[in-house]
């Protein structure tokens, strides 16, 4: 097993085990506790509410499970905005492994959500961008993002500049849905590959 995709009861857990399959790298989608400690890295994926992603999570015992991960970790879309502190959206309580607030996008006169595709920019040296180029497309679907902070690795602006990708320590963020954004996306998670422990 290379990737853990954890169950979240709420993701689109198919397209992005396909993204890995796609890559030749063996995914497992999993709500099994040991499996995901045992596995080399983890991906917390993520479309819905982060209430009832939270509940989720509660239910299946699995918050403290992710809160000790210590492989590197990877949130996607939602699955981003759950590893903050917390979220405006129904003023939840989330994983607390990256700080900060989740807050509500604005987006000025733009349609909210924010749907479809945008750029990566100010992109940071990180190893999960590897290849990437600045202004390379990604594909996003949010009315919630987190502030631009010192743990943002890549921008994007709808409306206003919010993070596009974060990190810290070795739990990463993609607010963006990388198994839907073509090469830059399958590029992101061959990097995610191999990002060391």
């Amino acid at each position: 097993m290379d990737v853990a995709i954890v169950d979240t009861g709420c993701a689109n857990l198919a397209s992005v085990k396909f993204a890995f399959d796609r890559l030749g790298a063996l995914s497992v989608i999993t709500r099994d506790a040991d499996t995901i400690y045992a596995a080399p890295r983890v991906i917390l994926p993520g479309v819905g509410s982060a209430g009832y992603a939270m509940d989720r999570l509660r239910e299946r015992e699995l918050i403290p499970v992710i809160q000790n991960l210590v492989q590197p970790v990877m949130g996607i879309c939602l699955g981003m905005q759950l590893i903050f502190d917390c979220s405006e959206e129904g003023d939840v309580d989330g994983l607390a492994m990256v700080d900060g607030k989740i807050e509500a996008l604005e987006t000025g006169d733009l349609p909210c959500p924010h749907m479809g595709w945008n750029t990566l920019t100010d992109l940071k040296d990180d190893p999960l961008l590897n290849g990437v180029e600045e202004n390379a497309y990604a594909y996003f679907v949010h009315s919630f993002a987190a502030p631009v902070s010192a743990k943002t690795l890549a921008c994007s602006t709808y409306g206003t500049k919010f993070s596009a990708i974060v990190r810290q320590g070795n739990v990463y963020g993609c607010q963006f849905h990388p198994e839907r954004s073509g090469e830059t996306g399958a590029q992101i998670f061959r990097n995610f590959l191999k990002v060391a422990a």
